[in-house]
Parts: structure tokens; C-alpha cells; sequence
């Protein structure tokens, strides 16, 4: 049954995103990048993974280039060209060369030279579509930032979820395999759990 619940909320939240206007978008990614740019956290993290909004999640891009402003090192997720269903994360600047992987989704054209390995990575913003008051984090069905992440109980530490306020649930039903959130922004707010 949790995953017939599962898939419910997943679709419920989807749609809301979706039915927000480009105003509510542009407001929303405005908000975030601030409450992010606040966080002492961000202070002494050099090398910061974030991603390319796809499918109504709340937009990066300024949040991307406020980072570059201030002379971090920003990396995006690839899909791992060897081991299905994981990440690796690529050096990204305002140069580099997108394409769309398998999902339609924009990521940089693999070089291997341009990897950050996952321990070395400071701060990893994820995308989400449901998280709830525990920061169990749903995302879009296909488990990435779970298999990537669970052997690396110092990474998950250092992941945030970034989503709209209406992305908020009571509860999500867990899997084995979930990787909860110590953090996750809203354009309203800043949950620690």
C-alpha cells in the first residue's frame, strides 16, 4: 500500500507545482536563493552540487549564478554512463555544454576530468517533489539520490532539499532505501530536522 499512497501524494504535488504562474515561479526562486545565500552553512562551502529545475520544481538558475558570483564551485548531476539508476556530479560553469539525458532533462556533457567526487562535495542541494515534518524527501520515482547517497552518511549530512511551500506533506510513507533530509528550503522557510 505505501506505494499506492506514494505515487498519490507524488502526483497531488506535481500538479500543484505545476499550476503555479511564471510570477509565483520567479517570486519562489527569488526567495529561496536569498534564504540559501543566509545560511552559515554556506560560509565555508567551497564546492556546492545543485541541479536543473525540469518538470515545475522551483528554478536554480539564479541561485546558480549568485554562486558563481561569489566564487563557488558549482557541480550538476549526470546520470552515471556505468552503473545505472546512480549520479555523479560535474563541474559546472557558464560555459559548459548541456545536453538532455534520457529523461529530457538538461546535464552537462560528461568529462571526466570535471567529476567532484561525492565526499569532496560540501553542501548537496537535491530537488524533491514531497517532503514531510521528519525530512523524508520523495522524489520523482526513480531513486538516484537515494542509491547515490546511501553509503555516504557524511554526504546526507550535508544534503538540502530545495522545494515550493506547497511541496510540504503531513507524511510520507518510507521505504528501506529512503534517505531522510537534515535540511530542506522553502521560499518561506528553513527546516532543520
Amino acid at each position: 500500500m505505501p506505494a499506492d499512497a506514494r505515487q498519490l501524494i507524488r502526483k497531488q504535488i506535481r500538479q500543484a507545482r505545476q499550476q503555479l504562474s511564471s510570477a509565483q515561479q520567479q517570486q519562489a526562486a527569488q526567495a529561496l536563493s536569498q534564504q540559501f545565500l543566509n545560511l552559515p552553512e554556506l560560509l565555508n562551502s567551497q564546492h556546492i552540487a545543485v541541479y536543473l529545475h525540469n518538470d515545475g520544481e522551483i528554478a536554480t538558475a539564479e541561485l546558480i549564478n549568485s554562486l558563481w558570483q561569489l566564487g563557488k564551485s558549482v557541480y550538476l548531476p549526470v546520470l552515471h554512463p556505468f552503473t545505472s539508476g546512480y549520479l555523479l556530479f560535474q563541474h559546472y560553469q557558464p560555459n559548459t555544454l548541456l545536453t538532455s539525458n534520457k529523461y529530457g532533462i538538461a546535464e552537462p556533457i560528461l568529462s571526466c576530468q570535471d567529476i567532484k567526487v561525492v565526499a569532496e562535495l560540501d553542501l548537496i542541494l537535491t530537488p524533491l517533489v514531497a517532503f514531510d515534518a521528519q525530512g523524508q524527501r520523495m522524489g520523482m520515482g526513480g531513486g538516484f539520490y537515494d542509491r547515490t547517497f546511501a553509503d555516504q552518511p557524511l554526504a546526507q549530512r550535508r544534503m538540502i532539499g530545495l522545494a515550493h511551500d506547497c511541496q510540504q506533506v503531513a507524511c510520507i510513507p518510507t521505504e528501506a532505501w529512503d534517505v531522510p533530509l537534515p535540511m530542506v528550503l522553502t521560499p518561506s522557510a528553513v527546516f532543520r530536522f
